[in-house]
């Protein structure tokens, strides 16, 4: 199955574009949303994260509480060390699982961090990145988390830049400020016909050019 890595920095609109994707038949895997799975009550991550960190990296439900964590880790570099080498590998493994079990006409496992990990760029076959500018991503991630500006431009300095990620695209759907649902919806759905057109000779084993990556 062709295989589709879609990135973008914080705020730019990776889900409602990962959404379109998958109301036209692909296969989606969000990292995002499995992080939030490991993390919830109950999850795989919580007894790993009270081990390293102790209880009060948990919230009152029993989930990782997520601004202290935030806070911890921008304050202590070792500290967003440790909390990684607990999360990525869970991650890791369920989006393996759900990638090998995917059924669609191509598949997308959206990963945030797509550039700054090196396990994910040779497991696609493409990479797709939603754009916008900084502004605009400030303004979303406000509306949407309420975060102070600062906080928001330490997660975004903590990211790739976007000319980063812009030279490694193969596909680029712009998702800027002066970006309409329909004209995203639009926009998306030019890549993904060139996507199904790509899967079809991806079925092709007799063309050598198409790439068959696997997880």
């Amino acid at each position: 199955m062709l295989t589709i890595g879609l990135t973008g920095g914080i705020g730019s609109g990776k889900s409602q574009v990962a959404h379109f994707f998958a109301s036209w038949g692909a296969a989606v895997v969000d990292t995002d949303v499995i992080a939030h799975e490991l993390t919830a009550p109950g999850g795989l991550a919580i007894e790993p994260i009270r081990a390293a960190f102790g209880t009060q990296a948990l919230a009152a439900d029993g989930s990782m509480d997520r601004d202290w964590m935030r806070a911890c880790v921008f304050a202590d570099p070792n500290a967003r060390h440790r909390l990684e080498a607990i999360i990525h590998p869970l991650i890791w493994d369920v989006t393996k699982a759900q990638a090998l079990k995917a059924q669609g006409c191509y598949l997308v496992v959206v990963v945030p961090l797509l550039l700054e990990s090196g396990r994910w760029r040779d497991r696609v076959d493409r990479i797709c990145v939603v754009d916008c500018d900084e502004a605009t991503q400030i303004a979303r991630v406000q509306k949407r988390n309420g975060l102070a500006v600062a906080t928001i431009e330490r997660i975004m300095a903590a990211q790739a830049q976007r000319q980063q990620r812009l030279d490694v695209a193969d596909d680029v759907v712009l998702n800027d400020g002066q970006t309409t649902l329909p004209l995203l919806e639009e926009r998306a759905r030019a890549v993904h016909q060139r996507w199904c057109a790509l899967t079809a000779r991806h079925h092709d084993v007799s063309d050598p050019t198409v790439d068959k990556k696997r997880f």
